[in-house]
Order: C-alpha cells, then structure tokens, then sequence
C-alpha cells in the first residue's frame, strides 16, 4: 500500500543519511551520533525556541531570563544547554478587553474590542489617503507617516502594555591580519564568541561552529535577543563578524571587545586592521525614530558610524548633557591625501610616494551635537569666517556683539579678531559644551597667535561668557543691552528640536534680539543646507521652519541678504542670512572688494607669525556672498501668493528689443532737434507695448556711489583751472542724467550715457509712453526679496514702451519716473 511504501522509502532515507554521517564523522575522526538522539535533541531545540519566540512577542505578563552559559557547547554531538532561572510557566494573556482573531481572508492576527477588528497591518501611506486616520495595532493607535522606517506616529498607547517594536542594531565588524590559528581554531573562536556576548551583557541560548576544508571556521550563535555570527579566511588572516540585537542597549560598546577577543595579531611587526559599521534596523514610532542619535537620517549616523569604508573611525568623546549630546569623532576618508600642514609636519619633499597615499594624513576631527554635525577640523575655520565677518563688515564699527551658542569658542575666537570690539557676551544654554571643547577642541578656541589676546579665546577680557537660556534672557533681559552685531550660531532651523527650535520660531524672542540692537545693528545665524531650484515651496517642503524663521526676521528688518559657502565641511553648501535694523547696511553689504580688503586691514588684529589672520574670507570671497544664488530666487518665487517682483525676472524673450544705431538703415529711432532747439529721440518703426527700448544702450549706464561723488566734490574744492571744470561738468551731468537705486540704501547713482538720456521728460505720467520695466509696487519694498537684491540692476536701467508707438512718435519719459 501508500503508506507501506512510504515508511520503506522513510527507511532506506534513514540509512542512507546515517551510513552518510558515520562516513563524514570517521573522516574527523568523531564518533558517530544516534539519529534517534539527533531528533530528539532537534525537536526539544525547535519546541524550547518556539516558546522563547512566544514570550518574546508583545504579549502582556511574561518574564524569561537567560543566563550565559560558563562555556556553550559546540558542534554536532554535543547537547545544548538552556538555562532558565524563571521556572515558572510562561502565560500568555491579553489586555483588558480585547481579544485576537485571524482574519480568514489575508492571515493577519488583529485585535478585536467590543466586536470590531482592527487590522495589524499594512496601514495605507498618507499620500493615498484624503485625510490621516490613526490605525490601531495590537496594542497602540498611530498615524501613518511617511519615512520608510516609520512604524507610524504614536498618538496614544494602553496603559499597562508595552509594544515590543520591531526594531533593532546591526553591527558588523572587519579584522585583518589576524592570526591564523586562531582563526582555523573552532574551540578559540566559540570561546571568543562567548566572552564577547558576556561582556555586552546580552543572552547566549545556543551556538554551532562548523570546519571548513581547507580552512576556516563558521560559528553562528542564537541569542534571546537574536544573533551574532562570524566567517574566517585563516590565510588571508580575516574574520568578518555579524551581530544584531532587537534590545535596547548600544552595540558600539561592544566593538573594543570584539576587536580585543577576535584580534589576536598573527605578528608583532603588524596591526589589527578594523573596520566596522552600525545601522539602526527595523521599524520605529516615528517620534523615537528622530530623536535617536543614530537614526540614519543624522549626521553622525551616515558620516561616521554607518559606513564601512572609512580608512580610520575613532570615539573621541561623548557625553549626554542635561541639554543635549555631544559627540567628537576623528576620521579619515578613502582617498584622502596630506595636507599642508601635514607636508610640514612630516617634512615630505616632492615625489615622496607618501604624499599621493593616506599613510600621513591627519584624521579630521568632527563635532557633533544630537547627532548633527556642527563644525570639521578641517573646514571649521572657513565656516566661521562666513558667519561671523560678512556680518561684521556691513556694519561701521562693532563695538558691542552677542553670540547665541557658539560653545566651541570659534566664533567667539572670529569677532575678537576685530579691533573695534569692546566686549562680547556669548550666551551658550550648556557649559559642558564649553568644558568639552577646551578639552577636545582647542585649536577652536586658540587665540594665542593674534598680537594681543591671550592663549585661550574664552580667557579674553573683553568676552563675558554667561550660562544661560538665551531666549529667555533676550526676553527679560533684552531691552537693557545695546548690540551692534547679534550673530545666532546655534543648531540649524530644521535640525533643532526642543528649547533650539522654540528660538527659531519664537516671536517674542526676535522681537527682543532687535529690540536689544542699535539703531545700525544687525543680526546674523547659520541657516543649515542651501536650496536647490528643486526644492518645493520653501514652507511646504523640509525648509519649512528656515522660511517660519525667515518671516521672522522680515517682520523686525528693514534689509535682509541670503548667502551660501560651499567650503564649511558640510556635504552640501551650507547658507547663512543677516538682517539688519536699517537699510543703510546695504551700502557696506555692496561696497567692492577692494573696500573690503581695506577695511580687514584696518580692523583685523596682526598674527604673530606669517599666517593671515584671516584664512578664507576677503573682499573676492565677500562679492560672491551679495548676490545669492538662483535658488534662493525660485524657492521666494515660489511663495503663495506669488511675490509681485517675482513677474520681472530678467528681461521677456518673448518681446523685442527697439536700439538705436547711428546708421539710420539699422536704427529704431532718429533724433532730432525740435524748431524750439530740443533735442528729442524719435521712433522710425512700430514699437508695440511692452518692447524694449535702446536695452544695450541703458545696459551701459554707469554707476557711481555718493561716496565717490562726495570725494570728486572735495577734489573741486583743492584744485584749479581746467581739471576743476571738467570734474565739475562730470558732477553737474551725473545729477542731470543720474538717478538713485529703487533699494534704499545702497546709495548709489544710476547715469545714462546712450541716446537715452537724450529722450525729453514730462511732467505727465499719463503723457508719456516709455517707463520702467518693473514699475513701483503699490506697497514698499519688502526687506527679504532676493529677486529685488539679484535684479536689482536690471530694474534701475531697463525702459519698456508704456503704450504702441508709431512711427514718427517721439519717446517721452515721465520726469519722476525713476523715482517711487
């Protein structure tokens, strides 16, 4: 029958696999195992994991606690050995009132309370759904949200029930030039394996380690919380090592264990080579998602610790304050090469081989606050540069700054490098940070190589160092103090959280930093990662909290600027935006480069050797801070409703440009002098509403600052004879033909030197038939338009046909029509 040919075929599979497992044993030279007590000892295995599995599971009343085993079996012919210390039976129950089914139709267990199920599972993105419903999960009622390690956001949990989440860490672990032995060595390696899962405090149920031929070792070890596993090549003197745990506690400590008990170096003349990297695995409420340090979203977490390929990883610090974490790691990236300073360090001469390898490079040393980066050894000094003097030379002469944040001492150690400092109160919430810092960053605080101050920046007797909550003491405190420069240098917008983010979108607090200001104050902060002209509406998209602050600043300035840097060490440009009290910041913001490099020599303290006390910022780098780039424009542009300047972006192809030639067979116009001895300009074709007039020619107006005119004044009053009248005539034609900027403060003047200025003026704006190509809004300027700042030339100089145009018509321009 079936059945009897089935247990004949069951009978000879038996044989055959025992007759296989004796040959393979005598070949090690072991004694062979009875396959009724290999069974026997595989189904108590699978039924005592089961019930592990049970009481791991979120369910309600169970308690198990393992203990590591003094010294776990390994291999096939030995028993494995569970020790529970709780004996008592394992119960499963339920939370009051509610009950499980399973769904017939997909399989899923759900809870079912006062007759309803709810499914576990499966919850629906919220982009395909009109509007969030929280879903309920065995236990807890969350939002979907939409980050791919989202379990969902929690909104309210059950009393008395803990929801296991199925999260966890992953750590794995390289080691080269391990010994061989050791490495070919079953008993060693278990043992390791043992001594390693003690010392992180975690639970060894079982493990099994298997020879392999010609060499090398594979061991697997189960753990109550999951698994640690490794694999060896005992020629190439390599382990590589696998360790994941669904518990709460850190992975990372455990790595200068393994690479103590797994390290066993194969010579004294060769180093252990380790390479590591550790991830966040899983699924997790959202809120416990983003405040973890390692959440692969933060800086330390895809900069430092998850990555493998990092030639040198190393844990300077870390500290958790009552505030914050703090972080300082030292690395080098592949690739990297000496830099100057290592060529002096080390002396390398040219073509030394050295210099194009990694072997004398200098690890970067990278400071990190709740996992977000704030400031690299390497580029810290270009980072602080950028946000602490384009601030402080648009203004005339600081004499009174504040800084909010800013406990690494840099940007404290960048303002008093300007001689018209008095004094400096820097306001930081944490002095940790600042003991940190002395400790494990003092070439970010080092003021020893500026003529006159003293070693230690934070020792200067100008700086006021106050420990304090700087909102709260703007607020109470704001209105008695009298700053010149307030430079906010504290986490960025989108990556603060708690007391840091209530400062950015605080109100009553930037009311108070302005209020604190002088009438020619300014303000200035970090911003976080530039824009692209990819990136949505700035208050739709991640920026969101940049464009609250934004709005912020707008209520309280009368001139803002936008500017980024690409040089700070950060991935992607970094960005930076001062506002100022008064329009008259403008000027300086706009002064030419050859301005500003007089001006660093008359304000920047001298250095004690040959090195500039400035390394990155000057007047060239400061012309490429005053207009921001494109981005910024399209995301303002992108506002609801759509800014007004935003409809005058650069000249419309779409219209045709009207130019006048002294060859009467390619010019647009013809002029003319009128019997009454005018002189007007003349249209000799059609000119429709809305083209351009002589663009080229008004492209080619000069510009002149009132400080010039005031000193080509000055020079009238000490010279004579010929060169006097013709500085003079120059004078007297750039206030005929000249016209101030539509920004206020920029004090400049706009002259016409083409046949524009030929063009007669009325006192009619209904008479005339040219005007501005972007006429004057109803309102005032706003004090953020970076559309305004970039094409601000282009809306002093360009003229449009008000009305059609015929020919013979003479262009008449408003008198006032450069004016608001």
């Amino acid at each position: 029958s079936s059945t009897r040919y089935h247990k004949c075929l069951a009978s000879v599979f038996v044989h055959l696999r025992t007759d296989l497992i004796k040959r393979r044993m005598m070949q090690q030279n072991t004694q062979p195992v009875d396959i009724r007590f290999f069974v026997t000892t595989v189904t108590t295995l699978m039924v005592a994991a089961f019930s592990i599995g049970i009481s791991m599971g979120p369910i309600a009343d169970v308690t198990m606690v393992a203990d590591v085993p003094e010294k776990a079996s390994h291999g096939p012919h030995e028993n494995v050995n569970l020790a529970l210390e709780n004996k008592e039976q394992m119960k499963v129950s339920s939370p009051v009132g509610m009950n499980f089914q399973q769904n017939e139709s997909n399989g899923f267990w759900v809870a079912v309370d006062n007759g309803e199920a709810l499914r576990a599972g499966n919850v629906p993105s919220s982009s395909s759904i009109p509007e969030k419903k929280p879903s309920v999960a065995k236990y807890q009622s969350r939002f979907p949200t939409e980050h791919v390690a989202d379990l969902g956001e929690l909104v309210e949990s059950i009393p008395g029930v803990d929801e296991h989440q199925p999260s966890g860490q992953h750590l794995l672990v390289d080691l080269k030039n391990v010994e061989a032995a050791f490495l070919d060595s079953e008993e060693r390696l278990a043992q390791a394996m043992v001594d390693v899962v003690r010392e992180a405090h975690l639970t060894l149920l079982s493990y099994h380690c298997h020879s392999l031929q010609p060499a090398g070792v594979s061991c697997v070890g189960v753990l109550l919380e999951s698994h640690i596993s490794f694999h060896t090549w005992p020629d190439e003197g390599v382990i590589t090592l696998d360790l994941f745990t669904c518990g709460p506690n850190p992975l990372m400590p455990v790595i200068p264990s393994i690479e103590k008990l797994f390290g066993v170096p194969r010579s004294e003349d060769e180093e252990i080579v380790s390479k590591w990297g550790h991830e966040l695995r899983g699924f997790r409420y959202s809120s416990d998602r983003r405040k973890h340090y390692l959440d692969n979203a933060s800086d330390l977490a895809s900069w430092v610790i998850a990555p493998m390929n990092l030639l040198y990883k190393k844990e300077i610090v870390s500290v958790v304050t009552p505030y914050q974490r703090i972080d300082i790691w030292d690395t080098k990236e592949p690739g990297e090469t000496p830099s100057h300073d290592d060529v002096l360090k080390y002396n390398l001469q040219k073509g030394d081989p050295r210099l194009l390898t990694s072997e004398l490079t200098s690890p970067s040393r990278i400071f990190f606050l709740d996992g977000t980066a704030q400031s690299v050894s390497d580029f810290e000094k270009e980072f602080h540069e950028a946000l602490v003097h384009p601030a402080m030379f648009a203004h005339e002469g600081p004499r009174r700054v504040a800084i909010i944040g800013g406990g690494e001492g840099a940007t404290l150690r960048e303002v008093l490098k300007h001689n018209t400092v008095e004094h400096v109160k820097m306001i930081e919430i944490d002095e940790m940070v600042v003991q940190v810092a002395k400790e494990y960053l003092p070439t970010f605080n080092n003021c020893s190589s500026f003529v006159g101050l003293p070693e230690s920046c934070f020792d200067d007797p100008r700086a006021d160092i106050l420990y304090a909550d700087a909102m709260k003491y703007f607020i109470e405190e704001g209105k008695d103090e009298s700053f010149d420069i307030v430079v906010i240098d504290g986490l960025d917008p989108e990556d603060a959280v708690g007391q840091p983010k209530d400062i950015y979108l605080n109100d009553e607090f930037f009311s108070s930093v302005f209020e604190s200001l002088t009438d020619e104050g300014i303000v200035v902060a970090q911003v976080g990662t530039a824009p692209t002209i990819h990136d949505p509406a700035a208050h739709r998209g991640v920026f969101k909290n940049r464009e609250k602050l934004f709005n912020l600043f707008e209520a309280h300035a009368a001139a803002m600027f936008v500017y980024e840097d690409s040089h700070c060490g950060f991935q992607e440009p970094h960005s930076f935006v001062i506002a100022c009290k008064s329009t008259s910041c403008r000027k300086r913001w706009y002064a030419r480069s050859n301005a500003i490099d007089y001006q660093i020599y008359e304000r920047i303290v001298e250095t004690r050797n040959d090195n500039l006390a400035l390394v990155h910022y000057d007047g060239a780098t400061h012309s490429q801070f005053q207009y921001a780039p494109k981005a910024w424009e399209t995301i303002y542009c992108r506002r609801e409703p759509m800014p007004y300047e935003c409809n005058f972006r650069g000249l419309d192809l779409r219209e045709e440009i009207f130019e006048f030639d002294v060859d009467p067979k390619k010019s647009s116009f013809s002029i003319e002098k009128k019997k009454n001895g005018q002189v007007g300009v003349f249209a000799t074709a059609f000119i429709k509403e809305g083209s351009y007039i002589l663009a080229e020619e008004l492209a080619s107006s000069f510009v002149i600052s009132d400080t010039t005119v005031e000193s080509l004044q000055n020079s009238t009053k000490v010279m004579s004879g010929s060169a006097a009248t013709v500085i003079e005539d120059m004078l007297a034609f750039v206030e005929k033909n000249g016209h101030t900027s539509m920004i206020k403060g920029v004090e400049e003047n706009i002259v016409e030197i083409g046949a524009s200025y030929l063009i007669r003026r009325v006192e009619s704006l209904e008479a005339a038939n040219i005007g501005r190509m972007m006429p004057f809004p109803k309102n005032d300027l706003p004090p953020y338009s970076p559309v305004y700042e970039r094409h601000r030339r282009s809306f002093d100089v360009f003229l449009v046909a008000t009305k059609d145009i015929n020919p013979g018509e003479e262009l008449l321009k408003f008198t006032h029509v450069w004016e608001q």
